[in-house]
């Protein structure tokens, strides 16, 4: 008996392949990661009742929480249109 052959399906690249982050992605974060950092330097500088404590740690903490991690995480790169032929249908 002849043995069935299988044929060998070959693996396509999807976008579910690649990576979920790129550098872009990991350079937002750590700049969210910096930014959080701050605001707790600034949160434990004397005196308690300062300007750095009460003003500026919240919003170093909320432009580091709310906006720079989850920008990080949701920023994906627009992918570049293939190159039209309109040089072939114009002559």
């Amino acid at each position: 008996m002849a043995r069935a052959q299988r044929k060998q399906q070959t693996r396509r690249s999807t976008k579910a392949d690649r990576l979920p982050f790129t550098k872009e992605n990991y350079q937002i974060m750590g700049a969210g990661l910096v930014s959080i950092v701050l605001g707790y330097i600034a949160l434990v500088q004397e005196p308690w009742d300062g300007f750095l404590p009460l003003y500026v740690a919240p919003i170093l903490f909320a432009v580091g929480y709310c906006v720079l991690i989850p920008l990080g995480i949701l920023y994906r790169k627009k992918e570049s249109a293939p190159p039209s032929d309109l040089q072939s249908e114009s002559a």
